[in-house]
C-alpha cells in the first residue's frame, strides 16, 4: 500500500460505530469535493438488499457525491424497516454534507436477515464527516471488511496531458462468484471522462476482472461496483473512441483486475491463487465458459488444496461446460509442465514437477483446445478445510 496514489478531490474517514459484533471498523465514507459523474454495476442476484434498491437509481441519474458504506450487517431481507433505516442514514449524510440526497450512496456488507440498527448512523456520521481526510483512504478499505483477512486497495496514476489517477477499494473473501462484480467496490478517479465512456469502460474492466473470479460459486445479494470521475486532476475531457480512452480502459481494468486477484487470493481459507487459462477456443465466449467450469469444479479445487495435480478432473469439467470440444486433441499443463498431451498422460515423471508446482502459492493452468485463436482467463481459489471452519459458523 505504499505506492498507492489518491487521486484530487477525494476525502476519506471511518471508524468503529458498534455495527460489528466484534468491534473494530465499520462504517467508512467517501466523498468527492465536487458532484462526480458515475456509473456502477449491480448484483444479477434476485434478492437484492435495501441499499441497491437505493444506490441503483441515483447512480442511474449519472451523479455521486458521497458514498457511505457499513460492515457487518448487509440489510438485504430486512423488508421495509431496513429500507427505512437505509433511507435515514441517506438522508442524514446529506444533510451533514450538505448536498442532495441524489448524490448520496450508501452501501452495505455483512450478515443476512438481521436488521440494521439507525443508532450507529445517528451517531456516527458526524464524526465521519469531521474526519474527512485525503490520507484515509486505506482505513475505509479495511472499515469494509468483513472475513476478509487484508483490506485490499490499487492504483495507477497516468502523466502527460490527460493526467489522472485511478483508485479502487474493494472487498469480498466469501460468496465470491459474481454475476457482475465482487461483493463492494468502488474506484476513483480525478479524470474527465464522457459519461458515455465512463459506463463501457466499467463494464468491459467488470468483464475481464470481478466477472471472471470465483471462490465459492455464490452471488451476493449486496454485490455493487461504483466508478467515481470528478474530473479534479483538470486535465482534457476523455472522449470513447479515441486512443486516450483506450489508454483510460486498460489503466482501470489493470486497477481491478489487481482488486479480483487480490479477492481470489484472500478466499475464505484459500492458499492459492490460480489462474485457469483456456487457449486455442474457435471463440473467446466458448474459452470463458471452459475457464470458468474449471474454475468453479469443486472437485478440481480441492485437488488443489491437496497439491493433486490430478488432471483428470479439469478434462472432466471441460467436457462438460457446454462447448464441443475433441478430447482427443486437450492439452493440460501447470505452469509450464505438460500433464496431459492429446487428452492423454504424458507421463515420464510430468506429474511429480506438476506437484511441485501446486505447492506454490499461485500458478497458472493452461488447456489448450487446439480449435482456433481465442482464449480467457478465469482466476480461482483452491478449497479447503478452512473454508468449511469460516462458513460453519458465520453469524457466531
Amino acid at each position: 500500500m505504499n505506492n498507492i496514489e489518491i487521486p484530487a478531490g477525494f476525502r476519506f474517514s471511518a471508524m468503529a460505530s458498534g455495527i460489528k459484533k466484534s468491534g473494530g471498523l465499520d462504517l467508512g465514507l467517501i466523498v468527492s469535493d465536487h458532484p462526480a459523474d458515475c456509473a456502477g454495476v449491480f448484483t444479477l442476484n434476485k434478492v437484492v438488499a435495501a441499499p441497491l434498491l437505493l444506490t441503483r437509481p441515483r447512480i442511474a441519474q449519472g451523479k455521486c457525491q458521497a458514498v457511505l458504506v457499513n460492515s457487518g450487517n448487509a440489510n438485504a431481507c430486512t423488508g421495509s424497516d431496513g429500507l427505512a433505516v437505509a433511507e435515514s442514514s441517506l438522508e442524514l449524510l446529506a444533510g451533514k454534507l450538505q448536498i442532495p440526497d441524489e448524490y448520496v450512496s450508501v452501501a452495505s456488507t455483512g450478515v443476512i436477515g438481521e436488521q440494521l440498527p439507525l443508532e450507529p448512523f445517528k451517531g456516527g456520521i458526524s464524526q465521519l464527516v469531521k474526519s474527512l481526510s485525503v490520507d484515509q483512504a486505506s482505513i475505509v478499505a479495511e472499515a469494509m471488511m468483513t472475513t476478509d483477512a487484508f483490506p485490499k486497495i490499487a492504483s495507477v496514476a497516468e502523466s502527460g496531458e490527460h493526467h489522472y489517477t485511478i483508485l479502487g477499494l474493494a472487498k469480498g473473501a466469501g460468496m465470491i462468484h459474481p454475476n457482475m462484480a465482487t461483493m463492494l467496490g468502488f474506484v476513483l478517479t480525478d479524470a474527465q471522462v464522457s459519461s458515455e465512456l465512463l459506463k463501457s469502460a466499467l463494464q468491459r474492466a467488470v468483464e475481464k476482472s470481478f466477472n471472471s473470479i470465483t471462490v465459492d460459486g455464490d452471488t451476493s445479494t449486496n454485490d455493487m461496483v461504483l466508478l467515481l470521475a470528478n474530473g479534479a486532476a483538470d486535465s482534457a475531457l476523455i472522449e470513447p473512441d479515441t486512443y486516450e480512452a483506450e489508454m483510460f480502459s486498460q489503466h482501470l481494468e489493470q486497477v481491478l483486475l489487481d482488486l479480483a486477484k487480490m479477492i481470489v487470493r484472500d478466499g475464505e481459507g484459500a492458499t492459492k491463487l490460480v489462474q485457469i487459462r483456456v487457449v486455442g477456443a474457435e471463440t473467446e465466449d466458448s474459452a470463458r465458459s471452459v475457464a470458468r467450469s474449471v474454475a468453479t469444479s469443486a472437485l478440481v479445487k480441492t485437488a488443489f488444496f491437496g497439491e493433486d495435480a490430478n488432471w483428470g478432473r479439469i478434462i472432466a469439467a471441460v467436457g462438460y461446460a457446454g462447448v464441443e470440444v475433441d478430447p482427443n486433441r486437450i492439452d493440460i499443463s501447470f505452469n509450464q509442465v505438460p500433464v496431459a498431451i492429446n487428452g492423454l498422460a504424458v507421463g515420464g515423471g510430468q506429474e511429480a514437477e506438476a506437484t511441485q508446482v501446486l505447492k506454490l502459492d499461485e500458478f497458472v493452468v493452461t488447456i489448450d483446445l487446439h480449435q482456433g485463436e481465442s482464449e480467457s482467463s478465469y482466476y480461482t481459489s483452491d478449497l479447503s478445510y478452512e473454508y468449511v471452519k469460516i462458513n460453519a459458523d458465520y453469524r457466531t
